[in-house]
């Protein structure tokens, strides 16, 4: 661990520009406002330069420790900013901070946290990789607008949500409707204990149709079957189903990547399928024409015992659209759809299926909501289903058309029991 000093050249929004003591030119730093105050040209920075010093590659920013504004003494109380809540994130570090969690007496949702325990059937995609995330959630808001997706970044990676520029860029292009850090992880919209709370939040508390789990930017790997960040799709599995939701998995696959054991599904993913996730998950798997490459995948899914527990679904057309994302620029690895598209594919119909399973969970709702509302057919009035809405009275955000309608024609379902595919 390397701290050093340095001063603020410029700062923007997200990043600033700093020199650093005892060295040429100038580098990139990140600075977290919650964390340590704000920053500004001229100020003297305490800088952690480790992961440049390390030539990593997702994390190789300085990182900003302390602030020593222009002009002042280091004295006094150097910032303040306390958010109102009692529990605390990055524990026992110095920097940790205090936040306002879903789940404390003094938060508003409280009252709601203290009587859920079910995820009420909805979908949940747990991602190995925080890149899949604008993929899944780009593909949902095409095929169904209208449901709300929120997304759940889990601490085995980057710990602030801020580092992450695609998670932003999702929130304020309407991507995604809610944020929540989970664990040590925080920046959310909503801050909860862990991921169960997590999870319940974005059902109740945010009113999300969908949820998409994943670890922020920076996945970790060894080379080894446990050694890797990816280890938590497994763990998101297992909590979804815990707590009756729908989990689907999102592989992680690649043709272009020169490392082995990531050719085809990567080694990540399939240790978190068949030896983490306890529980049955849906499979998205994409469409490939390759006739090498649709051996290999099969391969891998037809050897492994512990796939046997999980649902396949076997695309047969591509379902990514670089249209859905619009200006958002996703890459793995440094590599774009044209350079690895089963990657993309594969993140685009794990969304496919959660925007369908999503779409007719919200009908549900509705319908159930109406019956409350409404007497049943033959009595005092007509009764209400969703696949009548040009009769309803009511207003919703649903389309008019019907449950049987939103089957997915480019999907196919082995069966009706969670078997391998």
């Amino acid at each position: 661990m390397n701290l050093v000093w340095g001063t603020v050249v410029s700062a923007d929004i997200d990043h600033c520009t700093v020199e650093v003591d005892g060295r040429e030119g100038t580098a990139r730093a990140i600075a977290y406002p919650d964390l340590v105050g704000p920053v500004a040209a001229a100020d003297r920075v305490l800088l952690n330069t480790t992961a440049v010093d390390l030539e990593l590659g997702t994390g190789g920013d300085h990182f900003i420790v302390a602030v020593i504004a222009e002009g002042k003494r280091p004295e006094g109380v150097a910032f303040s900013d306390e958010s109102g809540g009692h529990m605390m994130k990055l524990r026992y570090t110095p920097l940790q901070r205090d936040v306002l969690a879903c789940e404390a007496p003094e938060a508003s949702s409280h009252t709601i946290m203290k009587k859920v325990s079910s995820l009420e059937d909805i979908p949940v995609v747990c991602c190995g990789l925080h890149s899949q995330v604008p993929i899944v959630a780009a593909t949902v808001k095409a095929e169904a607008p209208h449901l709300r997706v929120g997304y759940i970044m889990t601490d085995q990676a980057a710990l602030h949500l801020d580092y992450s520029h695609l998670i932003k860029q999702c929130v304020e292009s309407g991507l995604l409707d809610a944020t929540i850090t989970v664990g040590q992880a925080l920046g959310g919209q909503y801050e909860a204990i862990n991921l169960y709370s997590g999870l319940l939040c974005g059902c109740h508390v945010c009113a999300c149709d969908v949820l998409i789990v994943a670890i922020g930017p920076g996945v970790a790997g060894t080379a080894t079957p446990f050694g890797n960040g990816g280890i938590a799709q497994g763990e998101a599995i297992n909590a979804v189903t815990s707590l009756g939701g729908r989990p689907i998995a999102t592989l992680r696959m690649s043709f272009a990547d020169k490392r082995e054991r990531h050719q085809g599904i990567s080694h990540h993913t399939l240790t978190a399928l068949e030896v983490i996730a306890h529980a049955p998950a849906i499979l998205a798997i994409p469409a490939l024409s390759d006739k090498t490459q649709r051996q290999r995948v099969d391969e891998q899914l037809d050897t492994l015992d512990g796939l046997a527990q999980h649902q396949g679904v076997f695309f047969d057309e591509l379902m990514f659209d670089q249209a859905h994302l619009g200006d958002i620029e996703v890459t793995t690895m440094g590599r774009g759809y044209a350079d690895d598209p089963v990657f993309f594919e594969a993140a685009a119909s794990a969304g496919m299926i959660a925007a369908q399973i999503g779409t007719v969970a919200a009908e549900q709702a509705i319908s159930d909501f109406l019956e409350t509302k409404n007497p049943p057919a033959g009595e005092d009035g007509a009764g209400c289903q969703p696949s009548s809405c040009a009769s309803c009275p009511l207003t919703c955000d649903l389309p008019p058309t019907s449950v049987d309608d939103r089957s997915p024609d480019s999907a196919e379902t082995i069966n009706d029991e969670p078997t391998a595919p």
